[in-house]
């Protein structure tokens, strides 16, 4: 039987523009004009016999049959789209790889040049969350994410790197306050972040020291916390690997070192066939097992002589 659909340039830029709430978002997403992305919609109107936005062009509203048309027709380029990685296995084209915020900002991208000129015929499309992505549901190739344990067979799991947390500080600050044990961050500036606002309760646990709640002020995401913390703010714990080039280049000092938080940093994808994927899998987990260990960096923890608790090399 004849299929009688219409455009399928004109449903694209329906379904982008309907699903951003802007011409504009739309014509940036497809990478063509937001003229191309009117005279299109104007198009599946006519086609279709009825009005798809109303009201003024500033704010467009979905108008009963957009609202009815919308869903099916972003199940079905989802699912378009979804065949389409299943069946292609190139050397080259774009990666989307979803990973929280500020892993992006503060690991993954200070990397990315080493793998741009290793495969210059690969882009790499990051999308950062607050939240773990569903490599299922989701429309990415790859997600960096904490382990949970809870995947299918048919996800592949690619080990990175535990996570290691510790007080970081300011210099200046550091010669003002002078922490010398752990127990000298309490009645001090403590820094906090609302997506991880067990930070400080998780770092004392996991040195046998029991601290007191104490409010400081609070940031939206790490990055802004440690931003406030290089600027001599205050006091925050934070993980390693989001701050071996600030402790590196003498931007944040460790008096405690580090203690193993427990969690593990890993990347999911899917199990099928991709080339490029391989490749930056193989990179990704060659940059994890080169990053310095907190041990490497600034030497084995002293909290643990002071605590009494012995590291994890100490144990063995």
């Amino acid at each position: 039987m004849k299929r009688h659909l219409p455009s399928l340039n004109a449903l694209r830029a329906f379904e982008a523009a309907a699903r951003l709430g802007r011409m504009t978002a739309a014509a940036d997403e497809l990478a063509v004009t937001p003229g191309a992305i009117s005279r299109q919609v104007l198009q599946l109107e006519l086609q279709l016999g009825v009005r798809l936005f109303e009201g003024p062009k500033s704010r467009p509203e979905l108008t009963s049959a957009a609202k009815t048309l919308l869903p099916a027709l972003s199940a079905a380029l989802d699912q378009i789209e979804a065949a389409v990685r299943e069946v292609s296995d190139e050397d080259h084209g774009t990666l989307d790889v979803s990973c929280f915020s500020t892993f992006t900002v503060k690991w993954l991208i200070p990397r990315l040049y080493h793998f741009n000129a290793l495969y210059p015929d690969i882009e790499i499309k990051l999308s950062a969350t607050e939240r773990p992505a569903d490599i299922d549901r989701e429309r990415y190739d790859l997600v960096i994410a904490v382990d949970d344990s809870t995947d299918a067979d048919h996800v592949e799991v690619l080990p990175l790197f535990p996570e290691w947390l510790g007080p970081v500080l300011a210099p200046s600050l550091a010669a003002r306050i002078k922490l010398r044990r752990p127990t000298d961050v309490a009645g001090k500036p403590l820094l906090h972040t609302r997506t991880r606002s067990n930070a400080w309760q998780m770092w004392s646990k996991s040195i046998n020291t029991a601290l007191p709640p104490q409010p400081g002020p609070e940031f939206e995401h790490y990055y802004f916390t440690l931003e406030a913390a290089i600027g001599g703010l205050g006091v925050c714990v934070a993980p390693w690997h989001l701050v071996i080039d600030d402790i590196r280049d003498g931007r944040l000092v460790a008096p405690f070192g580090f203690q193993d938080s427990g969690y593990r940093y890993v990347a999911k994808r899917l199990r099928k066939p991709n080339r490029k994927l391989d490749k930056f899998c193989a990179w990704l987990h060659l940059q994890a097992q080169e990053a310095p260990s907190p041990q490497d960096q600034i030497g084995r923890s002293r909290t643990p002589s002071r605590t009494g608790k012995r590291s994890n090399s100490e144990q063995k």
